[in-house]
């Protein structure tokens, strides 16, 4: 029986020597006194004591603060006039039936996206030509998230400028202006607004990189700029700090060919270009303006800015001043040379260099064309044909 009992007393021990040794291991590792246990405290609480006010106050950042307010003053202003662009287009598909030895060809739709920018209170939209082209359907989200049906009015392939229209009877849409893009500097904060990958009402900023210094009919003319530009960008509307439109997203740069996101390069059609496709769809009869199967060619390069005739006849006019003329293009084959400022295209004044190249590459190849030249204190007219572009840039 004594045996029973010292067994017991020393598991007793035991149990009782292993438990202090836990509590003191315990003690040591959560930060309490050993002691504190048996005193009936136990451990420590944790102390945490919250800052309520910041480390900065908005007179010690008045600068940013403004800028801050500014910046969300000028995205609730022009994100209710842009839209999302929502297309259907028929496309075909070929399907081989090795069994039968034939192909079976097949129709099927497929669904595009973009965005646009609204530029009339009537619900007129403009976007890039890619965006809509083909389509057999077309709808457009606004930032109420209303959706409403759109009708293509007509546009410009080669520069990739469209026109739609919002089929609606609201009259009163909200609408920005257009800038004069040929004010347009580099180093200038600009703002992209969109629906990049869908999402809706996004805008980033950033500012214009370059702009073209030389103006060619054989090349396209873009703003750069590292604002975000990614799918589903294009389309929507590159604004200046007063909301004004600049250019018109339409692609971005891909160095790395297998990235499909954003790089730091950007690319905007020029306001004053987009500007000259509208007028030209508005001042047409419905349905009687065609797309040139074959945009012209004139072989001309232009200096990047207006100037103004100095002396003699149309003393004061405005024109653009022609800077090189390759040898056997339409061009060099009319007399164009270099130094001769050009007044008027067919009649129409041309006051900057993206006027009188929009109009020439909305010509069709084959065309003739009336400049008024002016050379030497005389102005004159001069007659060239329209040779094809695509020949010019090659496949």
């Amino acid at each position: 029986m004594y045996d029973h009992i010292r067994r017991f007393l020393l598991a007793a021990a035991v149990f009782l020597l292993s438990a202090l040794v836990f509590t003191f291991i315990r003690s040591r590792v959560e930060g309490y006194g050993f002691l504190d246990l048996w005193s009936g405290r136990g451990p420590a609480s944790e102390g945490f004591t919250s800052p309520v006010t910041p480390r900065l106050n908005a007179g010690d950042v008045e600068i940013l603060q403004q800028l801050d307010d500014e910046y969300s003053k000028l995205a609730e202003a022009v994100l209710p006039a842009v839209v999302s662009i929502d297309t259907t287009v028929v496309r075909r598909q070929t399907i081989p039936l090795p069994l039968l030895g034939v192909q079976h060809v097949q129709d099927y739709l497929a669904p595009g996206s973009g965005s646009g920018a609204i530029i009339s209170h009537e619900g007129h939209v403009v976007t890039n030509f890619h965006v809509i082209e083909g389509a057999s359907q077309v709808t457009v989200t606004l930032s109420t998230n209303e959706t409403l049906p759109a009708r293509v009015l007509d546009g410009s392939r080669e520069l990739d400028i469209a026109l739609l229209k919002i089929e609606s009877k609201h009259s009163n849409f909200p609408a920005l202006s257009f800038a004069d893009s040929n004010k347009v500097r580099t180093g200038q904060i600009v703002f992209a607004v969109g629906n990049p990958f869908g999402l809706s009402g996004t805008i980033t900023q950033g500012i214009i990189s370059a702009r073209s210094r030389r103006f060619s009919d054989n090349s396209r003319d873009y703003l750069q700029t590292d604002t975000v530009i990614n799918r589903g960008s294009s389309g929507g509307p590159l604004v200046n700090v007063q909301g004004e439109i600049v250019g018109i997203n339409v692609a971005l740069y891909k160095g790395d060919s297998n990235s499909d996101a954003w790089q730091g390069v950007g690319f905007a059609v020029p306001a004053n270009e987009a500007k000259l496709v509208i007028d030209a769809v508005l001042s047409s009869p419905a349905g009687k303006r065609t797309q040139p199967t074959n945009p012209g060619y004139l072989g001309v390069a232009l200096t990047g800015y207006p100037v103004r005739i100095p002396e003699g006849e149309g003393a004061g006019t405005i024109g653009v001043q022609v800077e090189f003329v390759p040898a056997g293009s339409p061009a060099a084959k009319a007399d164009l040379r270099p130094g001769d400022i050009v007044t008027a295209f067919n009649g129409i004044p041309t006051k900057s260099p993206e006027e009188l190249l929009t109009r020439i590459k909305m010509g069709e190849a084959g065309a003739t064309v009336h400049l008024t030249v002016w050379r030497q204190g005389q102005l004159g007219t001069l007659n060239a044909e329209l040779t094809s572009a695509k020949e010019q840039r090659g496949p």
